[in-house]
């Protein structure tokens, strides 16, 4: 999982750093686990722009990830570890005993050709899922659900990670990357280990071209349109966004120290919230 740098021939080239992809085994995916991904390029059912920072993007077609791990006991053979257009993280081809195959994500420290379970009272080591109450305080997880046989929702991007920090009663604690700590049910399914592709946080795209590869639209600052336009605009040549609550978007919500957080069922749940000492 090295990062490529490339000679400074052009002044995006001069920074721009890419994977050299050299976990990949296999560069053909699986035909039967792939459906169409059609991707409306910012566009509603009328054909109009509505996302204005969506547009572009490479053709890709959609692989499917088993997030529920439900095949207890059913031993798998990791047969190529590939890439997925749709995430971040790279994604393992499994091969199950009863013949059939799914895909999973990748962890760090599974290779091709090791053997991978999930269900109560497997082995304690990365690419098996077991529930919450069966892994020891301390391991390291990834894959976590939130209820229980939903599929795992919580840290499936590269290089994730969470930590069990306690059991207590019917719940465990987990401790997420972003600090935040909360409540799970032990029942919920979680999957030994860290996720794979931990250099995909240190490469840098260089070139607008590489953002519009994955769909992302380039947009203009508020700062240079003019008061109609965006709240942050007028003012003669360079104006600060001048506007004592901070800066906002185009339709007036805050963008900074602004909680977007509606979900009050869940609250309890949270013991200690992201960024908070």
């Amino acid at each position: 999982m090295p990062i490529k740098k490339y000679n400074p021939t052009t002044p995006s080239r001069r920074f721009r750093t890419v994977s050299t992809y050299s976990e990949i085994t296999h560069t053909t995916p699986e035909k039967s686990l792939l459906r169409p991904n059609p991707h409306s390029g910012g566009r509603n059912n009328k054909g109009r722009r509505t996302a204005v920072n969506t547009a572009g993007g490479n053709k890709t077609m959609y692989r499917i990830i088993d997030f529920k791990r439900d095949k207890p006991g059913v031993p798998g053979k990791v047969f190529s570890v590939e890439y997925d257009p749709n995430r971040t993280a790279r994604i393992a081809l499994i091969h199950y005993a009863d013949g059939e195959k799914r895909y999973i994500l990748w962890p760090v420290g599974v290779s091709v050709g090791d053997t991978i379970v999930s269900g109560e009272g497997s082995d304690i080591k990365p690419g098996n899922a077991l529930p919450l109450k069966s892994i020891p305080v301390g391991t390291q997880v990834h894959n976590i659900e939130l209820n229980p046989g939903k599929g795992g929702q919580l840290v499936r991007s590269a290089g994730g990670v969470a930590q069990l920090m306690a059991k207590e009663g019917k719940y465990v604690t987990i401790r997420l990357a972003s600090s935040e700590t909360r409540l799970i049910l032990a029942e919920c399914y979680a999957t030994i280990g860290q996720i794979g592709n931990l250099e995909h946080e240190n490469i840098k795209h260089g070139k607008a071209g590489k953002k519009r590869w994955l769909g992302v639209y380039m947009h203009n600052r508020g700062v240079v349109m003019s008061p109609r336009d965006h709240p942050h605009g007028g003012g003669e040549a360079k104006s600060p966004v001048g506007r004592k609550k901070g800066p906002v978007s185009a339709t007036g919500v805050l963008a900074i120290g602004f909680r977007t957080r509606r979900n009050k069922s869940t609250q309890k749940f949270r013991i200690r919230r992201r960024g908070s000492k």
